[in-house]
């Protein structure tokens, strides 16, 4: 697929308590930097056709008029996390003003929490005004497309769950994993761009830390690496950032990449 022109916004970098963290009072959700400011972690691209977000945030609502976005064909999970399918109701708003189902790429287990979670959404007999879905199933390593973007899911572990990322051509997006079998990571070889989890320094038992990013990175030996689902106990974005090679960068809430 030729991703020329591809744009990828980041609508939140955050973990699951986001950046600030309610009652805390370090000096990162205290910073009035901007890019310490983190809701919770998403991401959109754009081709010259397509929409699509990665993983609706209980933020979904407040990220998408925060970009004054009018367009969405579809939605890509990684996980039935709370923090990256509460925001799917808001869906509602395109489906009035695009006259059509929202179109939805999980696999079978993520499926499974979204209609836990979304079963009005689900029913059989549904109240009006519900959501409109139109759900497709994610097979394990099975390349899919919507409209003009092709999808190449990767497996990766968080923790005991297993969880989605994607390889879109020369990028690949990894958020909530601390894992990757060497069959999988096998998959990954060539991207140029990467973005991965690396929620704080210490050792945490379902999200790689920042020097496991690195290490992944480097693996990798990607062009470009950009580190997500920040926790305000990684540090201060402007710190932290100062330390890392020229070529990796600590992601920001509205931060535009370019994928040619």
């Amino acid at each position: 697929m030729d991703t020329s022109g591809m744009q990828i916004t980041f609508l939140g970098t955050g973990t699951s308590s986001g950046v600030p963290m309610i009652c805390c009072d370090c000096e990162v959700c205290r910073s009035e930097n901007l890019k310490d400011k983190r809701l919770r972690s998403s991401i959109l691209i754009e081709s010259a056709t397509t929409t699509v977000v990665i993983d609706t945030t209980p933020d979904f609502r407040q990220q998408m008029l925060r970009i004054n976005n009018k367009k969405l064909d579809a939605v890509v999970y990684t996980h039935a996390h709370k923090d990256h399918i509460a925001g799917l109701d808001d869906v509602r708003a395109y489906n009035f003003f695009q006259k059509k189902p929202m179109q939805l790429y999980a696999d079978a287990l993520t499926q499974n929490g979204l209609k836990r979670e979304f079963d009005y959404a689900f029913s059989d007999h549904k109240y009006p005004g519900v959501p409109e879905l139109e759900m497709h199933t994610i097979e394990k390593n099975k390349t899919f497309i919507t409209g003009d973007i092709a999808f190449l899911p990767v497996e990766a572990w968080h923790y005991l769950l297993p969880v989605k990322a994607f390889r879109i051509g020369n990028f690949a997006y990894l958020t909530d994993v601390n894992k990757i079998e060497d069959d999988q990571l096998e998959l990954l070889k060539g991207t140029e761009t990467l973005v991965v989890t690396a929620l704080r320094k210490q050792k945490h038992i379902s999200h790689f830390t920042l020097s496991e990013a690195v290490a992944l990175a480097e693996t990798l030996e990607v062009k470009q690496a950009y580190f997500t689902h920040i926790s305000h106990q990684l540090g201060l974005h402007e710190a932290v950032e100062n330390e890392l090679p020229p070529h990796m960068h600590l992601a920001y809430d509205g931060l535009q990449l370019q994928i040619n």
